[in-house]
């Protein structure tokens, strides 16, 4: 047993990366004892520097610190839900002196309580300020602690957690890159980013618990604030969830022009609040012409109206890398643009719906009406817009025979291209 033991440390001793899944029955209570006892309190693996866990059980927490070491920089723990909250507070606070050059921190789903909140403000006052570059943590912080994690001059990407109508130090993360913020009452929390010192930042994910009277203005809240600091020159990824039927000011994002990806979701469960529409889509396709993501509202809903083949065309002009689309548009629309009996006229070049070279391929149409009369008519047109288009999203079945015809026209253009390519005549010969 004791020959077995020293080869095991021997092999431990090299392991640098550890993925552990503790709902497995591989480390039972009696297992993790017995490696706690025959360790003496040395670390487990002197050598390891990434431990990620997830399903990380009440049973499981007390023996994350015996797997970790000071060469451990990178901590990433997926709790089990209803893990005990103490368990979980005397665990986090002991990683600063455990690893005292932590580099990347996730901590997630985090209970909802002060003794948490106390626990990973403490845990974060202790933590190495110069080395710290990550911090994903879902929980509030006590007031100490914001002043410390909004000055942090290393930290490249941040999760931060506000409760109730918190205000924000003025932030100084020259090095910040991606930031993601939940709160649950009013916007006040912006005000810490007015003026504020992040000049690398690049991705923004917001998700509002609050309901449509705190969030009503955020766009333009979000904006004024954005004026002040130099993120409009380099936003490029734009995320904001909220539950609530919303009608959000997309006019307010127009300044955003590095913008690659724009999502904003919002809730059509009672009542559809999308007031997309062309002039909206046309605004947002020329002032962003790098998007490569858009999408406005959850699944599009059985509401008739939005965008038209004005919009998509628009769209499929202006921003050629766009691969991705969901908005409300109006698939009857897209019908009439090819199913008058009469051509459009040489003069009426708004009549002509241009061929393209968008790189769309994806397309969620969720609920829209679409008459089984017009689905030959809008999977052409459709094609001749977004002509690499070959996935439809839908929920409404009857756009199922649309998306079956897409595919199969992307079938038979392959088809045609292999078969061009394997019957091409001879190259002539340069010397005749």
């Amino acid at each position: 047993m004791k020959e077995e033991w020293n080869r095991f440390r021997k092999y431990a001793r090299g392991i640098r990366v550890l993925r552990v899944d503790a709902s497995t029955d591989l480390l039972t209570p009696d297992v993790l004892l017995a490696l706690q006892l025959r360790t003496n309190n040395e670390p487990l693996l002197p050598r390891l520097e990434c431990f990620v866990c997830k399903n990380t059980t009440g049973d499981f927490i007390p023996s994350i610190p015996l797997f970790l070491s000071p060469k451990t920089t990178n901590i990433s723990i997926t709790f089990a839900p209803d893990s005990p909250t103490v368990t979980i507070a005397l665990t986090i606070v002991r990683f600063p002196t455990l690893c005292p050059h932590i580099t990347t921190l996730i901590l997630k789903p985090l209970p909802r309580n002060p003794t948490i909140t106390e626990a990973v403000s403490e845990m974060l006052l202790a933590c190495n300020r110069d080395t710290l570059r990550m911090f994903f943590v879902d929980s509030p912080l006590t007031e100490d602690a914001r002043r410390t994690l909004y000055k942090l001059p290393e930290l490249r990407g941040l999760w931060a957690t506000i409760k109730g109508p918190t205000s924000l130090p003025r932030v100084t993360l020259p090095n910040l890159e991606v930031v993601f913020i939940q709160w649950d009452s009013g916007c006040d929390w912006l005000q810490g980013f007015r003026g504020a010192t992040i000049g690398k930042l690049k991705t923004i994910i917001l998700h509002s618990l609050s309901g449509p009277t705190q969030i009503g203005k955020f766009l333009e809240e979000f904006q004024s604030t954005a004026s002040t600091t130099s993120a409009q020159n380099t936003l490029s990824k734009f995320t904001l969830y909220t539950p609530q039927s919303w009608t959000p000011n997309y006019t307010s994002l127009l300044g955003f022009r590095q913008m690659t990806n724009l999502r904003i979701e919002f809730s059509c469960h009672i009542n559809c609040s999308s007031n997309v529409d062309d002039n909206i889509v046309i605004d947002l396709a020329q002032a962003m012409s790098q998007l490569e993501v858009l999408s406005l509202g959850r699944h599009p809903c059985r509401a008739v109206g939005g965008v038209t083949f004005k919009g998509l065309i628009a769209l499929a002009l202006h921003c050629p890398q766009l691969s991705k689309l969901r908005v409300h548009f109006q698939a009857n629309r897209l019908a009439k643009a090819t199913s008058t009996t009469d051509p459009p006229s040489p003069s009426d070049p708004s009549a002509v719906i241009p061929q393209t070279n968008c790189a769309l391929t994806g397309l969620q149409v969720g609920e829209i009406p679409i008459s089984e009369s017009s689905v030959l008519a809008v999977g052409l047109t459709l094609l001749r817009i977004f002509p690499k288009i070959f996935n439809i999203e839908y929920i409404n079945p009857q756009w199922g025979s649309v998306a079956e015809m897409v595919k199969l026209s992307k079938r038979i253009d392959s088809h045609i291209h292999h078969a061009s390519k394997s019957h091409l005549p001879p190259t002539p010969d340069d010397s005749w």
